[in-house]
């Protein structure tokens, strides 16, 4: 009998060996008007206008902050239509029929290193605001906005843990594009003037390790290096990448920039390097396909706006196609489970999730402990939810379910099969009105 924890360590093998499969040819791409951070937005275009490969196509609205809406693919704009967003909800998205010329934007046009060098950081911020670029490991905060400190910043900490079980896009695309990696990082050091630079993997990942500790010799000097962090979940998590890379612990709620420090993902890199180098938004990405429900899990590089149902023909098919499936958009850990393969690859979706649904019952609390002892911001999770039970709002509030990252620890170490994760979420929102 397989444990649980020997289970999941084995799911990257799946697809952390293989190749990522390009696949950039869909009949139509969705382009999802708002999404969580910008819950509103408009279209600059209408129905049956041709549009061009990464043409600015319309904008969302978000609190304090804009992101244009980039095209990625040259083509006719069909119409509105509803799919699932990566949050787990139908939302709008707008659908362009690919005419396959792959026409590019006029807008698109390359850097010389000489321009590169001269680019303030004032003005690396403007191109990397118009690009749209966003966190790409799936928090999809601005990155402009990080350009904006003003505050002095000793090192740069690349994120490429990737720690969640299944996901090995990054993996992938570290081990295909190490220079544009590397090239991104030269980018952000020079915009804030920083010496020092440190790309964080787990310790295991001994193939990354080794393609760079080769790469980097083209870069002496540089100040960049490889940084390898222990192998638990959640070691991609901020503050725990932060304490282990540099010995700094972040106090809650505390920006990494109060200390000199700013952090990117790794795919994030990459879409900085192609918009300061090429002036292109991100409008392909890698994926990651896997799970039991699934014949063949592989990785991809797709267009931006790529249907699943595309990608599971690509893969074998289902496995089990008589078994009821479940879909997750993300990691097991921290994504968003939807009802069917109706759903789109959005800018920050890293993978999608394959498995045979199975029904677990789920027992009565034995207060076991297990949720507290494996939490790693020390909350008491089955103090919230049975706070949540109650509708107590009060002791809700005092036992602080917001500093939660929603790392999803406490569900499945739950030896009652709760979804205890579930109802601190509830608790979050309680806490907030």
């Amino acid at each position: 009998m397989i444990s649980k924890t020997t289970y999941i360590k084995d799911t990257k093998n799946l697809t952390s060996l293989l190749p990522s499969v390009r696949y950039t040819a869909p009949k139509y791409i969705y382009l999802a008007m708002a999404n969580a951070r910008c819950p509103k937005a408009e279209l600059y275009i209408k129905e049956g206008d041709h549009v061009n490969a990464y043409q600015v196509i319309g904008v969302r609205h978000g609190p304090f902050f804009e992101q244009p809406i980039h095209s990625s693919c040259s083509g006719k704009f069909v119409g509105l239509e509803k799919h699932y967003h990566r949050n787990g909800k139908l939302s709008d998205f707008v659908k362009i029929e690919n005419d396959f010329q792959d026409t590019f934007d006029p807008s698109i046009k390359e850097r010389t290193p000489e321009e590169i060098a001269s680019l303030t950081k004032e003005q690396m911020t403007e191109i990397i605001r118009d690009a749209a670029n966003v966190g790409l490991g799936g928090s999809s905060f601005p990155s402009y906005i990080k350009f904006q400190t003003n505050k002095p910043i000793n090192m740069l900490l690349v994120n490429g843990i990737e720690c969640e079980p299944y996901i090995t896009a990054d993996h992938r695309l570290m081990l295909e594009f190490p220079y544009r990696v590397i090239h991104g990082i030269l980018y952000v050091m020079q915009a804030f003037g920083c010496k020092h630079a440190k790309i964080c993997i787990k310790s295991k990942y001994k193939d990354i390790k080794e393609t760079y500790t080769q790469v980097l010799k083209e870069f002496e000097g540089s100040g960049i290096e490889i940084c390898c962090v222990k192998n638990y979940y959640p070691q991609g998590w901020e503050v725990a990448m932060i304490k282990e890379a540099t010995g700094i612990q972040l106090n809650p709620g505390e920006l990494p920039t109060n200390r000199g420090i700013i952090n990117f993902n790794v795919s994030t890199m990459v879409g900085i390097y192609k918009a300061i180098r090429y002036n292109m938004p991100v409008i392909k990405r890698h994926i990651t396909i896997t799970g039991d429900g699934i014949k063949y899990p592989k990785n991809f590089r797709v267009l931006v706006g790529t249907p699943l149902r595309d990608l599971i023909p690509l893969c074998g098919g289902y496995k089990n196609p008589e078994k009821p499936k479940i879909f997750i958009m993300g990691g097991p850990m921290m994504g968003a489970s939807v009802p069917s393969d109706d759903v789109i690859v959005t800018k920050t979706v890293t993978s999608i999730i394959v498995l045979d649904k199975e029904e677990h019952k789920e027992e009565p609390c034995v207060r076991c402990g297990s949720c507290v002892l494996t939490c790693p911001v020390h909350l008491e999770p089955v103090q919230i939810m049975n706070a949540v039970k109650t509708l107590d709002k009060e002791r809700i509030k005092k036992l602080n379910p917001t500093r939660c990252i929603e790392c999803g620890l406490c569900t499945y170490t739950c030896t009652s099969k709760i979804h205890v994760t579930d109802y601190i979420r509830k608790a979050k929102l309680i806490a907030k009105l």
